[in-house]
């Protein structure tokens, strides 16, 4: 969710008017998803980098997600949505937003709608070295490591495989965001900022999803030579 404080500048506001404004297009973009059908939602909300930003920047990001958490707890309860938290591990973290991240989860865990994730104080390069980590604790062989047992000692590791990532503001980075789960997704990259980014850009980024041909590193069946079926 990238470009909240190029969102402001072209304002002249400050960068926390950008990140104000990005609560509209999180609601937005979540129930444009579900409407979809699409079973599982991430959003890179913060990032284990983002602690290098100024304290006066943070301490109004965790006020200002505690708030969005207390407000929509209703409506994703409501909508059968079962969200989780990918990282939140950070002693930073405000003691009472931590509780209503836990809080938020225990909330809506039975529901089997659209699984929510929000990638909160989350780096990719972190949940693989707490894989590592699991894995050594549990004393597994090292001739015993595949790919399948590996990713089983990943944070949350029944998430399945990213299809899609979606990064506004025309950046092309990947940014540290689930390492292990995007190697074979598909990427787009819209010019808009996250702020303007609404359900029609996210229908948009889905129709030329499903356009894409996915091979996989294999060939489609007319490239070789097969008819299609």
């Amino acid at each position: 969710m990238d470009g909240n404080g190029r969102w402001a500048q072209q304002r002249s506001l400050p960068r926390t008017s950008g990140h104000r404004a990005a609560e509209t297009t999180v609601i937005d973009v979540i129930e444009a998803a579900r409407s979809a059908g699409v079973e599982w939602l991430s959003l890179y909300a913060f990032s284990t980098e983002n602690w290098r930003r100024p304290g006066e920047e943070i301490d109004f990001l965790m006020r200002l997600v505690s708030r969005v958490v207390r407000k929509h707890a209703p409506l994703l309860y409501a909508r059968g949505i079962r969200c989780r938290f990918l990282g939140a591990e950070d002693p930073r973290i405000p003691v009472r937003l931590a509780q209503e991240f836990t809080d938020l989860m225990t909330l809506t865990e039975s529901n089997r709608g659209m699984t929510l994730t929000v990638a909160f104080d989350h780096g990719g390069r972190q949940d693989i070295v707490s894989a590592a980590r699991s894995l050594i604790r549990a004393g597994v062989s090292a001739d015993a490591v595949d790919q399948a047992r590996f990713a089983a000692h990943l944070p949350v590791p029944d998430t399945p495989d990213v299809d899609l990532v979606i990064r506004t503001s025309g950046e092309q980075r990947i940014s540290n965001f689930m390492l292990w789960q995007v190697a074979y997704a598909e990427w787009i990259f819209p010019s808009v900022l996250w702020p303007d980014f609404r359900a029609s850009h996210f229908l948009e980024c889905l129709h030329d999803y499903r356009s894409r041909d996915r091979r996989f590193g294999g060939v489609t069946p007319q490239a070789n030579g097969e008819p299609h079926r």
